[in-house]
């Protein structure tokens, strides 16, 4: 069985894959993870990942105005 395969495809693949990695950096899979989930799965599935992680935000208290 012969498969045709474009390499087009594949470099659009990664280049797409890397964007999602980039764009995760600072969530909680960071870059590898993000990268690798959208390389595997495919990067709509990347994209869906990103929107969904937890970004680490900052932890601000309040002062008690009771003191």
């Amino acid at each position: 069985m012969i498969l045709f395969f474009n390499p087009w495809i594949l470099l659009i693949w990664v280049i797409a894959s890397w964007m999602i990695g980039m764009l995760g950096r600072d969530t909680r899979f960071g870059f590898a993870g993000n990268f690798v989930i959208a390389f595997l799965f495919s990067p709509l599935v990347g994209v869906i990942v990103l929107i969904a992680s937890a970004r680490p935000g900052r932890v601000v208290r309040r002062r008690d105005s009771k003191r």
